[in-house]
């Protein structure tokens, strides 16, 4: 039977090889998007690629999350970076054979091709990341997951930071091929690394028998025998609806004062946020009740996403938008650690899978939606002489003030919101789940059994 030491190795070793296949995956997709665009000068590209990748998240969290509750998590994640790595070969077989004015065309098939694929290998990693979430429940003590959930967020904090500050720099002074040759030897050296990693997992039994490939029903299921966790994950999809607005006005804001590069490199520095939100868990962990917590960190968050562009300085920019980042590890490790409590581990890929598929829909579609009404209603209304009238007091006046009320009037939105979930009967269900005790607490890992 594997020792404590011995565990906590092997989750070491998981997450560091999580962060290098994370960081290779995102490396490219970043720089793609990046060249798509300056390559066409076509938002339709930019929305192709981005669009397709959040419905991709939505459409296979399930089907992920059965594949994870079907086989052991060290197989899942070998299948994972098998096929990303696979993926992305292929595209650099297509830049390879493919003339460069052929590939950058949009109207012939080649564009086409090499995107998907690397969509599609970018999507297919979403199962190691999954499949993480559970190893924490496997690997981590009960009374440690809130601090190993926090170290995954400080993991994913410097993925970002990496990723924002380099991927723009390689497009523009490497070009996509050697991009594209820096995220394979990354994936690569991330499945060489796996395949030496051991993950003491428990046997496999399934008393409802074995998942089906595709099964919503079984995950639906599996979520509404926790009483109030149906509630949770709808806070948290109308959260990330709200989210939405940052995702479709965000980097036009930070254009508005700042140039491109200056932005990038703000944003970048600001990701450090995220680093530290996930070591201020990975110390202190989340408290007695996570979900206190998570709600707490919601209304922090949109106390912060109302008062930072009141008025169109740079310094409160970033002020904003680091804090911003060093909540959200707050919010993501508490409903991690929550669920690891309260859902049996053998049920825990399909929901992990069925709560990322519905929360992460709804960013996009309020990304969709609040880009024409901020285009023409609320951003010509906060420069009309009666706009400027009502709001300036608030908000001020220049050349971002429409966006800024969009920020504001959606955060009062989402402020009230989570002041009122503390009053609600899922509030309490949830925190007496969590209290009741760790569901998975007698699972015990035992050794691979000898070949």
């Amino acid at each position: 039977m594997p020792t404590s030491q011995e565990r906590s190795r092997a989750f070491t070793h998981v997450l560091i090889n999580s962060a290098a296949a994370s960081l290779g995956t995102a490396f490219i997709w970043f720089g793609i998007t990046f060249w798509a665009y300056l390559e066409t000068r076509s938002v339709l590209a930019t929305s192709f690629l981005g669009g397709a990748y959040m419905l991709g998240m939505a459409v296979l969290g399930v089907p992920f999350g059965g594949l994870i509750d079907r086989l052991r998590k060290h197989t899942a994640m070998m299948i994972s970076a098998i096929a990303t790595t696979a993926f992305f070969l292929l595209g650099g077989l297509i830049f390879l054979l493919v003339p460069a004015d052929h590939l950058s065309d949009m109207g012939r098939p080649w564009f086409w091709i090499f995107s998907i694929l690397i969509l599609l290998g970018a999507l297919v990693a979403m199962i190691r990341a999954l499949a993480l979430s559970t190893c924490v429940t496997i690997l981590v003590d009960s009374e440690k997951r809130a601090n190993a959930n926090g170290l995954v967020g400080a993991v994913q904090g410097m993925t970002m930071l990496v990723v924002g500050m380099l991927s723009g720099l390689a497009i523009g002074q490497l070009g996509l091929g050697w991009t594209l040759f820096i995220s394979i030897v990354a994936v690569v050296g991330s499945l060489i690394h796996l395949l030496l990693i051991q993950i003491p997992e428990p046997t496999i039994v399934h008393a409802e028998g074995t998942p089906k490939a595709v099964d919503f029903g079984a995950a639906w299921r599996a979520i509404v025998v926790v009483p109030g966790l149906i509630g949770l994950i709808i806070f948290s999809t109308f959260n990330n609806f709200l989210g939405g607005v940052f995702m479709g006005l965000l980097d036009p804001y930070g254009l508005e004062l700042l140039s491109v590069e200056a932005w990038g490199i703000l944003f970048g520095l600001c990701s450090i946020g995220f680093m530290v939100g996930g070591a201020i868990i990975a110390r202190t962990g989340l408290g007695r009740l996570p979900l206190r917590t998570l709600l707490r960190a919601c209304m922090a968050m949109w106390v912060v996403s109302a008062l930072f562009t009141i008025r169109d300085q740079v310094w409160l920019l970033a002020v904003g938008v680091f804090l911003y980042m060093v909540l959200m590890p707050f919010i993501e490790a508490s409903e991690q650690t929550l669920l690891q409590r309260v859902v049996p581990l053998e049920k825990q890929g399909r929901v992990f899978g069925f709560a990322q598929a519905v929360e992460v829909s709804a960013a996009p579609l309020s990304a969709f939606i609040i880009g024409p009404v901020a285009e023409f209603w609320l951003i010509p209304y906060a420069q009309s002489p009666e706009g400027v009238a009502t709001w300036s007091w608030l908000i001020g006046t220049g050349r971002a003030r429409g966006i800024a009320l969009v920020f504001v009037l959606f955060s009062l939105v989402g402020l009230v919101l989570t002041a009122a979930v503390f009053f609600t009967r899922t509030y309490r269900r949830l925190n007496e789940s969590y209290l009741a005790g760790d569901v998975n607490v007698d699972v015990v890992p035992s050794p691979d059994p000898a070949p």
